[in-house]
Parts: C-alpha cells; structure tokens; sequence
C-alpha cells in the first residue's frame, strides 16, 4: 500500500470542518474521525490542556492505525504543539468565522502559519472541489 495521506481540517467550531469532512471522505472512500465523536465516544469532554492533548493523541492512534489510503480528521486544533503531536500530511484551514460559538476556545485558538488549503467566506463555495484538487495534486494523482 502506498503512503497514508492524513488530512486535518481544522478551523473553530461553526466553521464548517463536519460539512467539509463529509463530503470529502465520501468522495475519497477515506475513514473520516470527528472529535465530538470521538469524545462522545470516550466520553471525555475535558477541554482543559491536558484533555486536549489525550484528544490528539487518540485521534492520532486512530488515523495511524486506519487501513484506508485517506484519513480524514476534523477538530478545532486550538494548539499548535497539537499539529506536532498529529503530524498531518494535508491541512485544510476552515477560516470562515472570526469566533465560534466557544469563548474559551476562541481564546485559546491559533490560527495556523502553515497550512495546504486555507477556505475563506469568499471560497466557501468552491471547498469541496478545490479541496480534492488539492489533495490530489498532493498525492501525485492529477500530475
């Protein structure tokens, strides 16, 4: 199998990393790990440091131990050491809302200095195809 393609959509909540998930798995036959999912699945809603930082590093064991070629994570990934912890190939920045519906979060989010694909109100439109693109320029399948 050739190399595993983690994507990280990533943005506040409300931004539209879900929306965006979804289509993009479909069209990829990627597994796809939501954190609210995640977190219901664990039941584990600690939003302190330290429970962000077990939230990356069970999204990452799951991504990692996936069988599919993409794996499609989306989280709001308010801390850049979550980026080191994750090690994404591919992040999509959902910057389509200044604050989400989270004081505290919004306080903790860093907007990221690196980023594949940044989607912006003016784009939102477009996400999903410019999105594949992308990711498929990435992976050397549209060269």
């Amino acid at each position: 199998m050739s190399k595993k393609i983690k994507i990280l959509i990533m943005g506040l909540p409300g931004s539209g990393k879900t929306t965006l998930a979804k289509k993009l798995y479909r069209t990829l036959k990627a597994d796809w790990f939501n954190a609210d999912k995640i977190r219901t699945k664990y039941d584990d809603y600690d939003f302190s440091y330290k429970g962000i930082i077990r939230q990356v590093k069970r999204m990452k064991t799951l991504a990692d131990n996936s069988k599919k070629k993409y794996v499609i994570v989306d989280f709001v990934c308010p801390l850049k050491k979550q980026l080191k912890i994750f090690k994404p190939n591919f992040v999509i920045w959902m910057d389509t809302i200044k604050k989400g519906r989270y004081p505290s979060m919004n306080r903790m989010f860093k907007a990221p200095t690196k980023f594949d694909l940044r989607i912006t109100k003016k784009n939102i439109k477009i996400n999903e195809i410019k999105s594949l693109d992308k990711i498929l320029k990435y992976t050397g399948k549209l060269r």
